[in-house]
């Protein structure tokens, strides 16, 4: 009897330390899946709101996705265009990109002297007045026309502004009905509940259900933005429109319209962290995917930040307003975050490559 026991309180033991083993080497595996940031070319999926499994992608399958964004004739946004179309070319055919084709949705309403260089779409503006000096609002009515009128052969679409740089080969992160945005601390849904509840009223779901993302970056399926769009423009106006929601979000306006749009769909986004990075706010551009230079840089001549203050070393692009930055900028201190020294290298790269740099 005695040994009986014995036998069972071993098998027991055995299961126990089998069901221990399993769980230490999940532990292990997961782990190591956690941080392995890349593998030939393939980033690691680390979002904030985690993709469903059975979206999941089969390896080695590619979903190409359309790059698209919108833009402006002034010079401002012409040489910031210049440059992005310049990265989109060096990283579009690299390992791990999903990167299809390239359109600039101009919404001028007139073509310019970049049509043979960029692939163009032109687009009306909206009617004259009715953007009450926020130019920006002619984005969600540009992006109507495109899907209208343009044929797009791939099956997702990219919204991307000018001033994004491709520092590393961009894979589809979006999963089906799913898109991929990224989340900017300044779009804050809960907090500004009162003033999103005009648009999307409390009989249409919990108030998390709109995203903390503006459109750009997003990658998402075609078919859905078909359907978001005239409510993203909509949506855009009547905020506009009421001054309490003006004053509230101002330049930001825009993408709260967007994010209150997809939620009315019922459309909810993968939130990527590493989708992009803004210097000098980020300072590596390690696994990340989009540099967003939206943000002065400015240090002093050791290396230390001296934001909201133009330092002994300064970029803006806004200081660039009216003609295009020169070539060559010089190299900030050494001491200064790597994403910065990345920029100027990429910036100094590309207007040293495009010809005419001083021509616009």
């Amino acid at each position: 009897m005695a040994r009986k026991n014995l036998g069972c309180s071993s098998s027991l033991f055995l299961v126990l330390l089998a069901v221990g083993s399993f769980f230490a080497t999940y532990n292990l595996i997961t782990l190591v899946v956690h941080n392995r940031t890349m593998n030939q070319g393939q980033y690691t999926f680390d979002p904030l709101v985690v993709r469903p499994d059975h979206m999941k992608r089969t390896r080695g399958k590619k979903v190409l996705f359309h790059v698209a964004v919108t833009a402006t004739d002034t010079v401002y946004i012409k040489w910031q265009c210049r440059i992005m179309y310049y990265w989109y070319k060096k990283t579009k055919d690299m390992v791990g990109s999903e990167m299809g084709k390239f359109t600039r949705i101009l919404h001028s309403g007139k073509q310019d002297n970049l049509m043979d260089e960029i692939p163009t779409f032109v687009a009306e503006p909206l009617p004259s007045g009715l953007d009450r000096g926020y130019v920006v609002l002619n984005r969600p009515w540009a992006f109507v026309q495109w899907l209208e009128k343009a044929t797009i052969e791939e099956e997702y679409i990219l919204m991307a502004e000018p001033d994004h740089i491709f520092i590393n080969p961009l894979p589809n992160l979006a999963r089906a009905e799913y898109p991929a945005g990224y989340s900017f601390f300044y779009i804050e849904p809960k907090k500004n509940e009162n003033i999103i509840r005009k648009y999307y009223p409390i009989e249409n779901g919990a108030i998390n259900n709109v995203d903390p993302i503006g459109n750009s970056p997003v990658i998402i399926r075609k078919d859905l933005l078909k359907k978001i769009a005239p409510t993203w423009m909509n949506v855009s106006l009547r905020m506009k429109n009421d001054p309490e929601t003006d004053k509230a979000f101002g330049w930001v306006l825009e993408m709260y319209a967007y994010a209150v749009a997809s939620a009315l769909h019922g459309v909810k986004h993968i939130l990527r962290k590493d989708f992009m990075l803004q210097p000098p706010e980020d300072m590596e551009t390690r696994y990340r995917f989009i540099l967003h230079y939206t943000y002065a840089c400015d240090f002093d001549m050791e290396g230390e930040s001296t934001i909201g203050n133009i330092g002994g070393w300064h970029f803006d692009k806004r200081d660039y307003l009216q003609e295009p930055p020169p070539r060559n900028i010089s190299m900030p201190p050494p001491e200064v975050p790597e994403s910065v020294r990345t920029l100027v290298k990429m910036v100094n790269e590309a207007t040293a490559s495009l010809p005419g740099w001083d021509m616009l």
